[in-house]
């Protein structure tokens, strides 16, 4: 088990689905023991109300979460050179986490978490496709730093 870091990021596509929910369920098991965000490739989606709905049912806060892109973190004088380690949970976020930190010395990892979007025909489906998710997210949290 490695050691917990002092900030981490979690990125993923749109930052409306896996990211947040990695940001929420680290918070929930560490508190405030580790600064912990996250951001999407790009910015064209609200979070989803699954995502919301899975992660309230374990007492993980979702609905306030303004999903944001790289960029705007970087506008609002956050610079990824500043996190410990980079979670990128999407292969288009794995190459644009690569890209923009080919200079810094800082881990980035590729976590190939499910996306749950589009899986499952009904709310009960869609549910539990996302509850895979948020799951595997917790199981690969208490993996790698405990909890």
């Amino acid at each position: 088990m490695a050691a917990l870091p002092q900030s981490v990021l979690f990125c993923c596509d749109h930052n409306a689905v896996r990211s947040p929910m990695a940001e929420g369920v680290m918070k929930k098991l560490f508190g405030s023991e580790t600064y912990v965000q996250s951001v999407g490739v790009v910015n064209d989606l609200e979070i989803d109300g699954f995502a919301i709905a899975v992660c309230s049912e374990i007492g993980v806060e979702l609905s306030r979460h303004r999903s944001r892109s790289f960029e705007e973190m970087e506008e609002n004088g956050e610079a990824l050179s500043g996190f410990d380690v980079i979670v990128t949970l999407s292969p288009a976020s794995q190459r644009r986490a690569l890209e923009l930190t080919r200079y810094y010395h800082l881990t980035v990892e590729y976590w190939p978490i499910m996306d749950p979007t589009g899986i499952g025909e009904t709310r009960e489906q869609k549910l539990n496709a996302y509850r895979q998710t948020r799951d595997q997210l917790m199981d690969k949290l208490k993996e790698k730093w405990g909890a």
